[in-house]
């Protein structure tokens, strides 16, 4: 087993009675990686990750965690978890470090170790200012981002965010997508479930496409849009003969086709930031001027629509 692998999930699959809510998914996550399964409510990711933290029997399949396997009886091996559950797990009548401070005592921490712990906690969720307020008067992102900090206490290596932003404001939702992006740069792997499209574009290294209790297809963002054919645009407003800049332009390596168009030329290409400075040369050797220009890269909604038949957000 490759020694930078954290979590290695093989085969695992959970049915409940007639219903298979995970069929055969695998995938694995590595040290600083931020994995994300990327699907609507109902696809299997609550019930993926409820195995992968041992929370729930499997009918099939493993689960390791830095290439020890993992059972609902496992205790140490799930020691090396932090796992923060949809719902809120806070105790409302006590302040952010307090119930901080309580968890971490729930782990055997005492002591200048306990205080130190709480204090970087508090730092790297944006609460260190309101570290003593009682809970009770925190707003729902607020309460969220200590929710993710209750799961930080054991010093995981792997932590599993179940939709930590469900039910937040879109500032609450930055602030703790900024954390999140916080904790895997210290290093961890993290496994974070979504159904917001733009959540898996920011924070995700790879992306695991579930629907159906199935694992469509996974990757990096790149690789997934490659899955489908799908190209950059470039979208050039120029001055001066665009018939001839079009035609400089559509001779750049990796540009698949160049139209010129009203005041303007639209391109599309394999890879447009790796091939925009050659397009420009291109284009500026035909005398024209360029105005303006705007990368439209394809997302991730394209590969899911492409792979599943539906919109990521569809509930029927």
């Amino acid at each position: 087993m490759e020694p930078s692998v954290v979590l290695r999930c093989d085969g695992l699959r959970k049915a409940f009675g007639e219903r298979v809510a995970v069929d055969d998914v695998s995938f694995s996550i590595a040290t600083g990686e931020t994995y994300g399964l990327l699907g609507p409510n109902g696809a299997g990711k609550t019930t993926t990750i409820s195995m992968v933290c041992g929370l729930l029997t499997r009918d099939a399949g493993t689960v390791t965690v830095r290439g020890r396997e993992l059972d609902t009886g496992t205790v140490d091996v799930k020691a090396a978890i932090g796992f923060v559950p949809q719902e809120i797990a806070i105790y409302p009548d006590l302040t952010a470090r307090e119930n901080l401070r309580f968890f971490g005592k729930l782990y055997d921490l005492s002591g200048r170790e306990l205080d130190a712990r709480v204090d970087r906690i508090l730092e790297t969720i944006g609460l260190a200012d309101r570290g003593n307020e009682r809970t009770d008067a925190f707003s729902g992102g607020m309460k969220r981002r200590l929710n993710i900090g209750l799961g930080m206490m054991n010093d995981p290596t792997l932590l599993v965010l179940d939709e930590p932003t469900v039910g937040v404001d879109p500032q609450s939702r930055n602030a703790i997508l900024d954390s999140v992006e916080a904790l895997a740069s210290e290093g961890l792997a993290v496994l974070y479930t979504t159904h917001y499209m733009e959540e898996a574009e920011r924070l995700c290294d790879r992306v695991g496409i579930l629907d159906e209790g199935q694992l469509k297809a996974e990757g990096t963002r790149r690789e997934l849009i490659s899955l489908v054919g799908e190209h950059d645009r470039l979208h050039i407003e120029a001055q001066g003969d665009l018939a001839a800049a079009a035609a400089a332009a559509a001779a750049v390596p990796g540009v698949e086709e160049a139209v010129p168009r009203d005041g303007a030329i639209d391109l599309l290409a394999r890879d447009v930031r790796a091939s925009l400075a050659d397009i420009v040369r291109a284009v500026d050797a035909t005398d024209s001027g360029i105005t303006s220009m705007e990368v439209r890269e394809p997302n991730l909604e394209a590969v899911f629509l492409h792979l599943t038949g539906k919109a990521l957000r569809d509930e029927g």
